[in-house]
């Protein structure tokens, strides 16, 4: 994710506006881990006592709805992860690849372009927790809609926004929800909407990075105009 091609020249390459910035983007340290869970070894129980607890289980789990997945591009992975931590019901986030022609893509091959990936990220959430159509809204409001082949600072179809449906109904949910943002704008929404296909996972300096290196992703997210973009197309958030 190349923060410093700023704006395209005639023949389609983006000039480096400074050693500095590019030097954000270089892997500095091993991925932070968030704990998913526990193992539990206890002593030995009764099997009527494991037959009992089999029973609340299944009892307990009837209705609740197994976990999905969401696939959203918006420019900076960086920045969309960091977006959608913030959700309740979101369990994980991983920044990677899609959309492209290319198989397991490495970033210097995106960044470069012609690989036909977007920079995007894979949600995993609780549908009891927070709807798909609460990530949508969550989604728009921190993309801008507006902008072909590119988002803020960063140039290039690696860079687009789109959002990649896994079925029928969140095909038909985004549909809505972009049909809703266009008559905000009044304006062509140049955010795709496409079926989701193979999704390669960022190297894993990329992961969780507003988490490991918090100074360099406020410089970069603040040179890049992101939130004061942000704010002129949404307004100010609450």
């Amino acid at each position: 994710m190349n923060v410093s091609r700023i704006a395209a020249t005639e023949d389609g390459k983006m000039p480096y506006i400074s050693a500095a910035t590019t030097r954000l983007r270089q892997p500095r340290e091993d991925r932070v881990r968030r704990p998913t869970g526990r193992n539990f070894a206890g002593p030995r129980i009764g099997l009527g006592l494991l037959f009992s607890l089999g029973l609340f289980a299944t009892a307990a789990g009837q209705g609740s709805e197994p976990q999905k997945t969401a696939t959203f591009a918006g420019g900076c992975f960086w920045c969309v992860e960091a977006d959608f931590d913030k959700v309740e019901g979101v369990i994980s986030t991983t920044s990677g690849y899609t959309g492209g022609r290319t198989a397991n893509p490495s970033y210097e091959e995106v960044s470069r372009g012609g690989t036909g990936h977007a920079e995007a990220v894979e949600i995993v959430y609780d549908p009891a927790k927070v709807s798909y159509e609460k990530l949508l809204d969550v989604y728009w409001h921190n993309i801008d809609p507006l902008a072909k082949d590119r988002q803020f600072c960063d140039h290039g179809d690696q860079y687009r926004s789109a959002i990649f449906y896994h079925g029928d109904e969140q095909r038909a949910l985004a549909e809505a929800s972009k049909a809703v943002v266009a008559k905000r704008f009044k304006q062509p929404i140049q955010t795709a909407i496409v079926a989701a296909g193979p999704f390669y996972k960022a190297e894993e300096y990329h992961q969780d990075y507003y988490v490991k290196n918090p100074i360099r992703y406020k410089f970069y997210r603040f040179n890049c105009g992101r939130d004061a973009r942000l704010e002129e197309l949404w307004g100010k958030k609450d």
